[in-house]
């Protein structure tokens, strides 16, 4: 599994990462972070996937390949965990949440990709 993690800081906060990444995980409220359009975030993803297998609400299979990813949120934070699924999916999902002003962090690293890394 790979494991993908999306939040947004609130206007001039800067906090921890992993310190964020380990509470939203255990599905805390953190302060500091905006509210997701959450609904409005997943019928993004599923359009963009919509020749793959919808398994349940938030979980899709490649029919004609490999890989699956499942979805899990809170009010603050969308988390992909990605089973076998290919970069170039994967970069379809990061570029998604983008467009929400979400950037990705990877705990795998661990690493968030946004403006405010140096």
């Amino acid at each position: 599994m790979y494991e993908l993690l999306f939040w947004k800081y609130s206007e001039g906060i800067y906090l921890n990462h992993h310190e964020v990444y380990e509470a939203l995980i255990e599905e805390q409220d953190v302060e500091g972070l905006e509210q997701l359009p959450v609904t409005v975030i997943l019928n993004r993803i599923s359009s963009l996937f919509s020749k793959w297998e919808k398994v349940d609400d938030n979980s899709w299979k490649n029919k004609e390949g490999k890989g699956a990813f499942q979805i899990i949120t809170t009010p603050q934070s969308i988390r992909i965990d990605c089973y076998g699924t290919e970069g170039k999916a994967m970069d379809i999902l990061v570029n998604a949440l983008e467009e929400f002003k979400c950037p990705l962090y990877d705990p795998q690293v661990p690493e968030r990709y946004d403006d405010m890394n140096e």
